[in-house]
Parts: C-alpha cells; structure tokens; sequence
C-alpha cells in the first residue's frame, strides 16, 4: 500500500487487474505499536525526508475485501498488522525503526471497488478526492485495462465543505481523455468538474497540484508487465 499525508494517514493499494490484488481502495488509517500511538514518528520522518515521494506500508497477508465486506452479517475487519518503509517495500524501500509489524487502525474506507468485467472506464479524465482541509489528494479512478494508477497532492482555492468530502467527491478533467499521457501532471493549474455523491449540482474546482507521489502503469496493462514504461521513465517511477 502507498502512504501519504502529513497531518493525516491515507493508505492506497497497489491494484492490478488479477485476483487477488483486483481492488482500488484507500482508506485512513492510524498506527499504533502495543497500544500506543506512534503516528508522530511517521510524520517525523515524512517531514525529515522531504526529497522522498514514496512511503509504503506492507501489511499481513489477508483478504483486502475483509475491510468492506458485502454480506449485511459480516463485520468488516478494522485492524492489521503492517510495516512501513520509507520508499517503495518492493524496490529498495528502508523499513522505518518503530513502525514495524505494528497495527494499522482503519479510520474509514474512502473507496473500494473491485476491478473485473463490468467495471466502466470513464472517457474523460476522472478522480477521487480525498483528504481534509488540511490536505487534499487526487486518486486516478482504475476502470478497465489499460489503465493507470496515481496519487497526488493537490490545492483548492474553493474547495468543498467537509461533509461533500466524507460523502465522495468525484473530479472530471472535461478537457482530457482518461489516459496515462493526459493524467495531470506536478505543478499544473488545472480545473475540474467536481460531484459529491448525492448531491444535484456540480462543482467548479480550481486546483494547483504538488507531489506525483505514485504513478504506475505497466500493472494495469493487458498483459501486465513489471517492466518500466516509457511514461513510467518520463515521471521518474
């Protein structure tokens, strides 16, 4: 899983189009370490280590859908075990001292959705947002292969109300087709049609970006591959 945030905990699964790794979800988090919180030194090393982009958590094996289970009996899971290393776990990532095999506490599911046959891709450009008024975030939505994965930090000069954002805001690029090449980029000025689930009208987002902290697209290919794509070069992933 991908972690980002520097006052708040987000973690992002690593999705790929073949079970079992076919899900998008994020979701907030806590860590704590024999009942005590340690949060403050994730935090301090993110804050300690502002050239590093990627931070990433491996959790214990278990089934991702136990966190949001579909049968009305079923309680979802709310904490795993987990480390967490400062880069990527699986390419030359340092496990972090103090965050080791400790408890991931889920706060709340931010998005879940299980990729296969039926799942629609969106013609234009489509993200989720998520964050607080802290911080603010942009998930590329996953739909069908080819597809690509990215996280990225973002401002909003009006962004919305606390309550659209529990609820799920959804961000339209109406003026980009939903491809690697076309995703947003760091430190443009960009604007998107945002839609909070439910509500009747839409929003006019005026967003300056920051961090790309994750971008991969030769998973989500048909055939996947672990190779590096050229856009993957490009972005520096």
């Amino acid at each position: 899983m991908l972690v980002v945030g520097g006052k708040s905990i987000f973690l992002s699964h690593f999705p790929m189009f073949m079970a079992p790794h076919n899900f998008q979800v994020i979701l907030e988090a806590t860590f704590a370490n024999n009942g005590k919180a340690v949060d403050e030194i994730y935090f301090k090393d993110r804050h300690s280590h502002p050239g590093t982009k990627m931070y990433s958590l491996q959790p214990e094996a278990m089934k991702l859908a136990s966190l949001f289970p579909s049968g009305i009996h079923q309680t979802p899971r709310r904490s795993f075990k987990g480390t967490l290393f400062r880069g990527h776990l699986e390419r030359g990532g340092q496990a972090i001292p103090g965050l080791t095999n400790i408890d991931v506490n889920v706060k709340r599911i931010i998005y879940a959705e299980k990729l296969g046959p039926g799942l629609d891709k969106p013609g234009k450009l489509t993200y989720r947002l998520f964050g607080n008024q802290d911080e603010f975030f942009l998930a590329h939505l996953i739909g069908a292969p080819p597809d690509f994965d990215q996280i990225l930090s973002v401002a909003i000069k009006n962004p919305p109300n606390a309550e659209d954002v529990q609820r799920g805001v959804s961000v339209v690029m109406l003026d980009r087709a939903n491809s690697a090449p076309q995703r947003i980029k760091e430190n443009e000025d960009v604007q998107g049609q945002g839609h909070a689930t439910g509500a009747h009208q839409f929003l006019a987002l005026q967003m300056k970006t920051g961090i790309e902290f994750y971008f991969e697209e030769g998973e989500l290919l048909s055939p996947a591959t672990f190779d590096q794509t050229s856009e993957e070069k490009r972005a520096g992933f």
